[in-house]
C-alpha cells in the first residue's frame, strides 16, 4: 500500500485566486472594450489610456472582488465536479466516460456562474469604474461593501442580474476550457459584462440583445483578444497552483 495526496474541495477555488492574482489586468481591459458603446480604443490604447489616467495600480481596479468572484464561481465548480466525480468513481478503477464528464463539467460551470453572479457584478462595476468620470463613479471600496450597496441601494434582485449569461458562460467554459470556449463564450460574456454595468438602460435580456445587436455583429466580440490571452495562462497557473496545493496540503490517503 502506498500513501497519496488528494485535492480538498476547496482547493480549486485557491488555486482560482492566485491565477487571478496574476492575469487581473487583461481581465480589466476586456471589461472596458466590452462596455465601449462605440470602439473607441483597441486593447494597448485601453492599457496606455487607464495608466494615463490613473496610475499601474490602476489595472488592479476591483480585485477583491476577483477574488471573491474565484472562492464563489471557481470554488463552487470545482467543488461539483471533483466531489461528484469520486464520488461516481468510488470502487471502481475505470474513469468516467466522456459524455459524463461533460455532463457533470457543464452542470458545476452552471451552478458556479450562478452562485458566483453577484461577486461578478461587483467585480464589472469596480474595474469599469476606472474609465468613468469621478461624478459618475460607484466608489465601492472593496468587493464586500459592493455587494452591500447593491442589495441596499438597489435590492437583492440586482445582485443576479446577468445570472442567465453568467451561468450559461460557465457552463461552456467548464466544459470546453481553450481559446474555442473563448470564441463560443464571447458574446454571452459581452452581455453579461453590459447586464452587470448597466444603470437601468437594459430592460433584460431581450432589450440587451437587441440594443448590442445595433452596433453591428462584433459588438458580441468586444474584447475577445484580452479574454483570449487571459485564457491560456489562467488556466494553467489555476492547475499548476492546484497541483502545489494538493501536494503540499492535500488529504492523506493509503492507496
Amino acid at each position: 500500500m502506498t500513501e497519496k495526496r488528494v485535492s480538498r474541495w476547496y482547493f480549486g477555488g485557491l488555486a482560482s485566486c492566485g491565477a487571478a492574482c496574476c492575469t487581473h489586468p487583461l481581465d480589466l481591459i476586456k471589461v472596458h472594450l466590452q462596455t465601449q458603446q462605440e470602439v473607441k480604443s483597441r486593447m494597448t490604447g485601453m492599457v496606455i489610456q487607464v495608466v494615463r489616467s490613473d496610475g499601474v495600480l490602476a489595472l488592479y481596479s476591483g480585485l477583491s472582488a476577483s477574488l471573491c468572484r474565484q472562492m464563489t464561481y471557481s470554488l463552487t465548480r470545482f467543488a461539483i465536479y471533483e466531489t461528484v466525480r469520486d464520488r461516481i468513481s468510488s470502487g471502481s478503477q475505470a474513469p468516467l466516460p466522456f459524455y459524463q464528464k461533460v455532463l457533470l463539467g457543464a452542470f458545476g460551470g452552471f451552478t458556479g456562474g450562478l452562485v458566483g453572479t453577484p461577486a461578478d457584478l461587483v467585480n464589472v462595476r469596480m474595474q469599469n469604474d476606472v474609465k468613468l468620470p469621478a461624478h459618475l463613479r460607484r466608489n465601492y471600496a472593496h468587493a464586500l461593501d459592493g455587494l452591500y450597496r447593491v442589495w441596499h441601494e438597489e435590492g437583492l434582485r440586482r445582485l443576479f442580474s446577468g445570472a442567465t449569461m453568467a451561468s450559461s458562460r460557465g457552463a461552456l467554459v467548464t466544459v470546453g476550457q481553450g481559446g474555442c470556449a473563448t470564441f463560443l463564450c464571447q458574446p454571452l460574456d459581452v452581455m453579461k459584462t453590459r447586464l452587470m454595468n448597466s444603470k437601468g438602460e437594459y430592460r433584460g435580456v431581450m432589450h440587451c440583445l437587441i440594443e448590442t445587436a445595433k452596433l453591428g455583429p462584433m459588438a458580441f466580440y468586444k474584447g475577445l483578444v484580452p479574454a483570449g490571452i487571459r485564457l491560456v495562462p489562467h488556466t494553467v497557473l489555476t492547475f499548476i497552483f492546484l497541483e502545489q496545493l494538493r501536494k503540499n496540503f492535500g488529504m492523506k490517503v493509503i492507496a
